[in-house]
């Protein structure tokens, strides 16, 4: 597979969108293996669990720890990545390594310092999660949290060392490597369920997460990135990436307010309503991992570089070309889903514990999830182009307007249709967040008739989008 780097500077007339294709087939792929494991998890736990009291307080209880990952972690990322290319391609690969130790520095420390700070406020944490559980579910919640705490340090790292490896083109197997984490889970609830009952779910939760970052840090040290701890100073370059951060950082707590908002409001609900919502969403979350999270990890190191030397026209056909294939692909997909929700949902879930009454409620959350996926897909090449431009508090702005319409859209949906209405609030947010970035993404590249330029410093290229 060609290299996206000799993509950038392929001779004008040629197309780069083959080259960027197989990079996104190679990790739909890889992701369509994980999801399918994953699906095997979600079919193995629900024959165990059902949905259980004991199911609904891990969900809430590992509900922290991936929303902080996501945010800490991958927000780290989305700062990290435009500089790290432009230092790579301008300077060389020993200033790359340096800032990539001092991000990995940075990282580590916020993960140990938000997950002392989470493991002593739980009890105050959880009332306000899950605030209609009933006491001895909240202890149940709050017990299972502090066992899955060390999932945090140990994803954020795993997430880093991935985003590094995307960077050097290498896609197929960081994207494949997830895999352990949902076998492990599978082999861990099949062998110890029984006698442990939801703690096997943490245990092997936490092993499957562990060999994952084995993996992808033994994947980097063999491209020539050691995973190392080591602060090399306050660079002008890591300066560039806490500037980006910050933003990033805040827009991504907002945008996941939104998640912790859904569970709360699901707990207000009957029994079983946080569960039906987790179930409700595995298949949808399939197609958005296939769809949106192959294209934003190929694009992303492509727009990067395209940027860096002020390839304007590029970016320009990168977002046309990529937003037509995205909406041509997503539309019959979320058609199929909606019109077949009931039957995957009984084909995947209604066994053992899960029965007829719960295929119902879930398959109508599914439905409802589906909207979504069109939007989602599509506004994901918007997002990685604004990011790459370095203009994260447009993302903030869009994550506080959606935050208060998904709360807004919960109270009223959820009286009409239950726990479907807050599927549906999600997608309409989405619908949202689509027209917002579409928007700035459009007003931020410069007229084709002006001339290109390759500026040093990427806060040249913020500075002339504007």
């Amino acid at each position: 597979m060609a290299t996206l780097t000799s993509v950038v500077r392929l001779p004008q007339g040629r197309s780069v969108h083959p080259s960027i294709l197989r990079a996104v087939a190679w990790v739909a792929a890889a992701g369509v293996v994980v999801k399918l494991a994953a699906t095997a998890k979600e079919i193995a736990v629900a024959g165990v669990y059902g949905r259980s009291d004991a199911m609904d307080a891990f969900l809430a209880a590992a509900l922290v720890p991936a929303l902080l990952v996501n945010l800490i972690s991958e927000s780290m990322n989305q700062a990290l990545v435009p500089t790290l290319v432009r230092v790579r391609e301008l300077e060389g690969r020993e200033p790359a390594r340096q800032l990539l130790s001092n991000s990995m520095v940075c990282l580590s420390l916020l993960l140990g310092a938000v997950s002392v700070l989470m493991a002593i406020s739980s009890r105050g944490l959880f009332p306000l999660i899950a605030s209609h559980f009933p006491a001895a579910k909240q202890a149940l919640a709050i017990q299972l949290f502090l066992g899955l705490l060390p999932m945090i340090l140990v994803a954020g790292i795993a997430s880093n060392c991935t985003t590094v490896l995307n960077t050097l083109d290498r896609f197929a197997l960081p994207a494949l490597a997830p895999v352990l984490i949902p076998l492990t889970i599978v082999a861990g609830v099949l062998t110890l369920g029984a006698r442990l009952g939801i703690w096997a779910m943490v245990y092997s939760t936490l092993a499957g997460s562990l060999a994952h970052a084995l993996l992808v840090v033994f994947l980097m040290n063999a491209h020539g990135y050691r995973l190392r701890l080591r602060w090399y100073g306050m660079t002008e370059a890591t300066r560039e990436v806490a500037r980006q951060y910050a933003p990033l950082l805040l827009s991504s707590v907002v945008a996941s307010g939104g998640l912790l908002v859904d569970q709360s409001m699901a707990a207000m609900l009957p029994a079983g309503s946080v569960a039906a919502l987790a179930y409700g969403n595995r298949f949808v979350s399939v197609v958005l991992a296939l769809f949106a999270g192959a294209v934003s990890t190929v694009l992303t190191p492509h727009f990067s570089r395209l940027i860096a030397v002020g390839d304007w026209p590029g970016c320009r056909q990168t977002v046309r070309h990529w937003i037509r294939l995205t909406t041509l692909v997503s539309v019959p997909v979320a058609v199929l889903l909606i019109a077949a929700s009931r039957g995957l949902v009984s084909l995947a879930f209604q066994h053992g514990a899960f029965g007829p009454r719960d295929t119902a409620v879930v398959a109508s959350v599914m439905a409802m999830y589906a909207v979504q996926i069109p939007f989602f897909v599509a506004s994901r090449v918007f997002y990685r182009f604004i990011v790459a431009v370095r203009r994260t508090g447009l993302i903030l702005y869009c994550g506080t307007i959606n935050l208060l319409l998904d709360v807004v859209l919960n109270i009223v949906l959820m009286r009409w249709l239950g726990v479907a209405g807050i599927a549906l609030a999600t997608s309409l947010w989405t619908v949202s967040t689509f027209l917002f970035l579409w928007y700035w993404t459009w007003k931020l590249l410069p007229h084709p008739a002006a001339p290109s330029s390759a500026p040093n410093d990427p806060a040249e290229t913020t500075s002339q989008s504007r």
